[in-house]
């Protein structure tokens, strides 16, 4: 920037510039937040925080009943475990989607670039198929006891294992995107850490 605080045409703004000024002329500060951009966001995201609200609700109440009335209500312990369940399975397509589950990237620094390119594709189609194949076990374990009882609350535990599928299903779904993706750029994350910044 330029003296009088104008920019030259070869330069690019700052973050703080782009916010607006930090300090007036009276010497207060002031900030300005970034604009909010919901559209990053997907379905599964809503879904999962839907879920994490109903957990903290829950377990709210859970806390209020034993320690502000001495009676706990019994629903809400198993309750909590099952939107826990919800919540982790739901959110783990969040994590496909952006690609950044655990991954292993050492063998990506010494590898030339075919290799790399050629165990990033079998690495999107070992996990599409994993997905695949534990949507399809859930889908089995849905079905033979989809119908059985909850412990404690009189609902079908079936509920939450079509959560569990749900996720899977998901899960799958992005990671056939995101395999996609990475076909269509030439490169996945794990070949270009950089890649994860555009998630």
């Amino acid at each position: 920037m330029s003296a009088q605080g104008e920019h030259r045409p070869d330069e690019k703004p700052s973050e703080v510039d782009l916010l607006g000024p930090v300090m007036d002329a009276e010497g207060h500060f002031h900030v300005t937040d970034a604009p909010i951009d919901l559209s990053k966001y997907r379905f599964e995201d809503w879904i999962a925080l839907a879920f994490f609200w109903l957990l903290a609700g829950v377990i709210f109440h859970q806390f209020f009943t034993r320690y502000a009335l001495n009676d706990s209500a019994a629903w809400t312990e198993e309750i909590a475990r099952y939107l826990l369940i919800c919540v982790v399975f739901v959110g783990a397509a969040i994590g496909v989607r952006k690609n950044n589950h655990v991954q292993v990237d050492f063998f990506y620094r010494i590898l030339p670039r075919p290799l790399q390119r050629l165990m990033s594709t079998l690495v999107d189609l070992f996990r599409i198929s994993f997905l695949a194949y534990a949507t399809w076990l859930t889908w089995q374990l849905t079905q033979k006891i989809g119908d059985q009882q909850m412990s404690i609350v009189d609902w079908p535990i079936g509920i939450v294992y079509s959560v569990v599928l749900f996720g899977f299903v998901l899960m799958t779904l992005r990671a056939v995107q995101v395999a996609v993706g990475n076909w269509r750029r030439g490169a996945s994350v794990l070949e270009q850490p950089d890649l994860a910044e555009h998630h």
